[in-house]
């Protein structure tokens, strides 16, 4: 395993952070917020005519099949400029979900929409606020032509924007996922403004009737799919993270090297050189974990899944580490809505949470490993 970006790889990183950069700076996300917005259907538009949503999406369905170190590179510059989209949500999990349970059928139905970025789909399956996927009490009873479904799914991001749920059930059978329009009859949606002036969906399913076409393989057989949906969501959402890190720290050590106290400027105080010193330390220390969970996710690697949980656990801590560093040497001025680092701070802890934070992952590579 080659720890560095192919050529074509970091090609697309530099058209990443060229693309964000002039169409997503952090100042549109505080004009969305502002104007009482709660997306940047621009934006979309924009990374759409790129062809980012059929990143990890395969050739034959109309995507770019460019595998999941491309979609992590991606999503690093979208952490750094925080910027908003069903990037993560649709195209790359739901996306994944999708192509590794779905029928020949299934795929080709709903992948090149999601390629196109025509069709968003998000993954519903949370019930507790945990992403606690050993709780689920969603239930799927068969009838004579289909199923009915009744349950309630707790913090779907971008669920109130979809086009398509993946709802996740239980039952004696096992796990199921089932594709179903966010129109359908019986299911009802309730939104709540976050903390990064995102918003998250409370998902009701009321006796809600679907035809067997709905059911994503088999039912009760989704288990093995959701394990590698969830390692997709683990490292991909550690990129974000690694962005948002990288930002906050670069920004923290430009402010260093500007601002004077007591006549020097306080980049050159010992103390806050050592905790500089750690966090670009533990910022290098993520980089080489996140890579090697992408890369094990496109060799699809029996350490898949032990990498992708410790890429989440440690971008987790890392990220905090630095959000609440750059606050912290920023002064008073970052505790301030005026000045942008406390948006850092905001997205960093949604992220943190999103797909499982530090102690499922935590948990989860322990286990993995035997402990």
């Amino acid at each position: 395993m080659v720890m560095i970006l192919s050529e074509e790889q970091q090609l697309l990183k530099d058209s990443a952070k060229l693309l964000l950069s002039e169409n997503a700076p952090i100042s549109a996300l505080r004009a969305m917020r502002d104007s009482g917005e709660d997306h940047m259907p621009e934006l979309w538009s924009k990374m759409s005519e790129a062809g980012w949503p059929g990143i990890v999406i395969p050739d034959a369905y109309s995507g770019l099949e460019f595998g999941y170190v491309g979609a992590g590179v991606v999503l690093e510059e979208m952490g750094r400029t925080l910027a908003l989209s069903p990037f993560l949500s649709s195209a790359v999990v739901a996306a994944s979900l999708i192509n590794q349970l779905g029928s020949e059928q299934q795929k080709e139905k709903y992948l090149p929409g999601i390629a196109s970025g025509e069709l968003t789909a998000v993954l519903a399956a949370d019930e507790t606020g945990f992403f606690d996927l050993d709780d689920i009490s969603t239930s799927a009873t068969s009838t004579d032509n289909g199923y009915t479904l009744s349950g309630n799914k707790r913090g779907v991001i971008d669920g109130h924007n979809a086009d398509l749920l993946l709802v996740v059930t239980n039952g004696e059978e096992g796990m199921s996922v089932f594709a179903i329009e966010k129109d359908t009859a019986g299911v009802s949606c309730e939104t709540r403004l976050i903390v990064d002036s995102q918003r998250a969906a409370d998902i009701s399913l009321e006796a809600v009737a679907v035809t067997k076409e709905a059911l994503l393989g088999s039912l009760g057989d989704a288990s093995s799919a959701l394990e590698f949906t969830i390692d997709v969501a683990a490292a991909c959402s550690a990129a974000e993270m690694l962005g948002i890190s990288i930002e906050t720290f670069e920004r923290t050590v430009g402010y260093l090297k500007e601002r004077e106290q007591f006549g020097n400027k306080i980049g050159t105080f010992q103390g806050l050189q050592h905790r500089a010193a750690q966090l670009f330390a533990e910022i290098e220390v993520s980089k080489s974990a996140v890579l090697a969970a992408l890369q094990a996710l496109d060799e699809n690697s029996e350490k898949r899944s032990v990498l992708a949980s410790m890429a989440k656990a440690k971008c987790a801590k890392v990220v905090r580490n630095a959000t609440e560093e750059g606050v912290q040497m920023h002064g008073g001025i970052g505790m301030t809505d005026e000045f942008d680092i406390g948006f850092f701070m905001k997205r960093a802890a949604v992220c943190r949470q999103a797909y499982g934070d530090y102690h499922f992952h935590a948990n989860r590579f322990a286990e993995l490993r035997g402990y």
